[in-house]
């Protein structure tokens, strides 16, 4: 008798300013469907937002690049290729990962833009551009305020809404990946690059039509380049949605859009 196949693996990748474990009920959810899921943090990354906040020296000067290899590296480490779900930088690294066999398939929300993806966020380029002319950034940590948070990342939600969120899950981010995400067009590195020709498994894509971070404009301008792979490539955007997806009151009906997919997908 033939050893049964592991059920497949979901590996969740947070993105910019928010704790891996903003993850948890997806993660719940992702077990109760079969789908044993991890939310690994990112390299330097403490246990707990309050943690990572006494301490965001810890992220300093992480790359995009080094921040995908760490997630390789767990990958490398489980018992059957992973579904691959990540938001914002995250969801860069997702597709990163899908176009180098590192995923079965992959979920992109909201996803930091790659290398042709012409259509940015101004609000977020020039917060990138602010920090590369200020010395002491260029090897460190930004974090929002409640204010600044409340205006790009939970735009969609009201204050009281936003600020729970913001204290609950928002932490430090590497100013370096920040600028690599914004300025992916202009720079010269390729930690930002996807193979979108290689022969992969499907995509989803997911927008939100109010997000200022990552506008659905850029969302859709990806998907075009993605949609040329013969692979599955799925587009989905959320109505009056911000850049708060994964963690905001509406998060179930996104997750459950994900699982509807995968297993449309035969996953």
């Amino acid at each position: 008798m033939s050893a049964q196949a592991p059920p497949t693996p979901v590996v969740l990748i947070h993105g910019l300013w928010m704790h891996s474990s903003g993850w948890e009920n997806w993660v719940e959810l992702f077990d109760a469907a079969g789908y044993p899921a991890i939310a690994p943090r990112w390299p330097g990354e403490a246990a707990t937002v309050l943690e990572t906040r006494r301490h965001p020296e810890a992220m300093n000067d992480y790359r995009i690049g080094a921040i995908a290899e760490h997630y390789q590296a767990i990958i490398a480490d489980l018992p059957a290729t992973p579904v691959v779900v990540g938001h914002c930088v995250g969801g860069l690294i997702a597709q990163r990962l899908l176009g180098r066999g590192f995923a079965r398939a992959a979920v992109a929300m909201e996803p930091a833009p790659f290398p042709g993806v012409l259509r940015v966020s101004l609000a977020q380029t020039r917060i990138a551009v602010k920090s590369c002319g200020q010395r002491a950034l260029r090897t460190k940590t930004w974090t929002h305020t409640a204010g600044s948070y409340h205006h790009n990342v939970a735009s969609a939600l009201s204050r009281a809404e936003s600020d729970r969120l913001f204290h609950a899950f928002s932490i430090p981010a590497p100013a370096v990946a920040l600028r690599q995400a914004m300025l992916a067009n202009l720079a010269i590195h390729r930690d930002t690059t996807v193979d979108t020709r290689s022969e992969r498994g499907p995509l989803l894509m997911i927008a939100g039509s109010t997000d200022r971070t990552v506008p659905a404009a850029a969302v859709y301008s990806a998907y075009k380049i993605q949609r040329r792979n013969s692979g599955v490539t799925q587009l989905a955007i959320f109505d009056r949605r911000g850049h708060s997806l994964p963690i905001d009151h509406g998060w179930r009906e996104i997750a459950d859009t994900v699982v509807e997919f995968l297993g449309h997908q035969g996953l």
